[in-house]
């Protein structure tokens, strides 16, 4: 999946397919995780939203959609 790079203190980069509804999520300590069946208006408001790191832990982290550890972070 491709990811766009965003403006984060812990986001690096940040991917959606929407036929999926697959959310990837890369953090700059490497680690990469994949959330499934997330809504592309989760998608839109994380993108739209002032802090990414609030939206993130809000939207997607806290709000219970199952995921998988694509990547861990760099030791």
């Amino acid at each position: 999946m491709r990811r766009e790079p965003v403006d984060s203190e812990a986001i690096r980069s940040i991917g959606y397919d929407l036929g999926r509804q697959v959310l990837e999520v890369e953090f700059h300590g490497g680690a990469v995780y994949r959330y499934f069946d997330v809504p592309d208006g989760v998608y839109v408001e994380l993108m739209q939203a002032a802090s990414l790191g609030e939206a993130f832990a809000h939207r997607v982290r806290n709000a219970g959609f199952d995921y998988l550890q694509v990547r861990p972070p760099r030791t």
